[in-house]
This record gives structure tokens, C-alpha cells and sequence, in this order.
């Protein structure tokens, strides 16, 4: 014989019909939520902290429910929460700024740093290595880029280390003499 794990299980297909405590509640926030959300928009700057700071200003008034006493006025009041609640966000939030007397300066760039001459000095070599020929290329690059030692480069393009040693170098003697490369490292 088995005994029933879950004696509920027969109630879950049922639909569960909720009545809130206050529909008056629930008519003013669907007629007025997006009215709300516009003020906690301006508030906050932020859509999703407004969502959140209008969400928890509906739950204080949904809990002050019954204590206001003129539900006419209920826009007021919910401005006021909105207002009170951003307020003290506010004033519990970490500072991580202070205030001083003088002003900090950025560290001066040093002249062989800038980016924008680094990468100017990038485009020009690989410009003037695409000018080598295609076997001086791929050695340079296996040697240099990917920085395979010398008998590795022989081994990937089948050649002696020999071979290598003399193309690297007839390589890198054209790209010393490469007008473009003189013009961008002045």
C-alpha cells in the first residue's frame, strides 16, 4: 500500500481565485500606474528604478490603505511616498566621492604612449609587411607574431633553419629601409 505524498495534488488543477481585501486598490493602480511611473521616471532617471521605486510606493500606500481618509486625494499621496522613498535611497547610499581642494590632474601620457601614435605605428607595419614577399612574409610572421622560435618556423613551412635565418633577416633589413615605417617613427 502507498500512501499519498501530496494530498493537495487534486486541488492544483482547481483555479485559485484570489479576492484582494481592497479592489478600490487595485481599480486606482491599473487606472493610474502609468501616470505614477512617469513621476518616478523623473525621480530616479532610470526606468527600471522607477519601476522599482513606484513599486514599493504602491506597497506603502496599498499597507496606509485603510487610514486614508480621502481617497480622492490618493495621487498626493502617492507622490509624497514616491518623494519620501527616493528621499531616503538617497540618503542611504554609499559616497564614494569626495570633495577636496584641489583639483586632480592626470598623469601626463609619455611621448612614445599615445595610443593614437601606437596604433598608426600597427597599421604601417602590417602595411609594410604585406609588402614582403609571400615567403618572407610567413616567416616573419611565424617568427615575430607568433613567436616560434627558429626550428619551429623551418618545421611549419618545411625548410632548414638556415633558410630561415637568412630570409628573417633580408625581411627585416627591407623593413628597416620601408619609407612608410621611417615617416610614422619620426
Amino acid at each position: 500500500m502507498t500512501t499519498p505524498v501530496c494530498t493537495s495534488a487534486s486541488n492544483a488543477a482547481a483555479p485559485v481565485t484570489q479576492t484582494l481585501p481592497y479592489p478600490s486598490f487595485s481599480s486606482y493602480m491599473r487606472a493610474r500606474q502609468p501616470v505614477l511611473l512617469r513621476t518616478a521616471r523623473s525621480l530616479t532617471g532610470n526606468p527600471s528604478d522607477a519601476e522599482d521605486l513606484l513599486q514599493t510606493a504602491l506597497t506603502k500606500t496599498y499597507v496606509a490603505w485603510e487610514r486614508i481618509e480621502d481617497h480622492r486625494a490618493l495621487d498626493g499621496y502617492v507622490r509624497r511616498a514616491l518623494l519620501n522613498t527616493r528621499t531616503s535611497q538617497w540618503r542611504k547610499r554609499k559616497v564614494d566621492e569626495f570633495a577636496c581642494d584641489e583639483l586632480p590632474e592626470p598623469d601626463p601620457v609619455p611621448a612614445g604612449d599615445d595610443p593614437a601614435e601606437q596604433q598608426a605605428l600597427r597599421d604601417a607595419m602590417w602595411r609594410a609587411i604585406m609588402r614582403l614577399p609571400a615567403r618572407q612574409r610567413a616567416m616573419v610572421v611565424l617568427r615575430y607574431y607568433e613567436d616560434l622560435s627558429e626550428v619551429q618556423t623551418a618545421e611549419v613551412l618545411g625548410v632548414s633553419v638556415g633558410t630561415v635565418k637568412s630570409a628573417v633577416s633580408r625581411a627585416l633589413g627591407k623593413l628597416r629601409e620601408d619609407a612608410e615605417l621611417g615617416i610614422v617613427r619620426k
